[in-house]
């Protein structure tokens, strides 16, 4: 390791030790893994994957042919579904869900089963239309219940 190297390793550490993790920017924190259920053939899907790419999450991207099964199996209620099913560390994540809500998520740590924006607002990440659509992103809980989380 050359010694620039070494002091900006050093000054990564300090700031991590002195503020934690979440005072790093995203190319200095380890990868978030995030498993991502969707339709081999869904274009918005690869998009949404590429922002959680961009903002530090380690994608497992899996395809597959039916979706359904899948949101049954993790309690996403019928009225929130959306186009993709993600996991990340507990947590049900269900649609165009923005990347920085999910680190929120992830810090807050509620106690939801997950997050999700039904439907397929155009503004949301991986929709990314020109005009923003203003949209809510939901908690859920294991009994379908649901309140606003985030307003975008």
């Amino acid at each position: 390791m050359t010694g620039y190297a070494k002091t900006a390793a050093a000054w990564i550490a300090g700031i991590a030790l002195l503020f934690g993790a979440a005072a790093l920017p995203s190319w200095a924190q380890a990868p978030t893994p995030i498993t991502v259920y969707k339709s081999p053939t869904c274009a918005c899907c690869e998009q949404w994957i590429k922002h959680l790419q961009a903002n530090g999450f380690k994608v497992s991207a899996k395809n597959v042919d039916e979706i359904a099964p899948i949101k049954l199996k993790y309690g996403v209620p019928p009225a929130l579904i959306s186009c993709h099913t993600a996991l990340v560390d507990g947590y049900v994540i269900e649609g165009h869900v923005p990347p920085a809500t999910i680190r929120r998520l992830l810090r807050e740590r509620p106690k939801v089963v997950g997050l999700t924006v039904p439907g397929m607002p155009q503004s949301a990440p991986g929709m990314d239309a020109a005009q923003g659509e203003p949209y809510d992103v939901l908690a859920f809980d294991a009994n379908g219940r649901s309140t606003v989380y985030e307003r975008h």
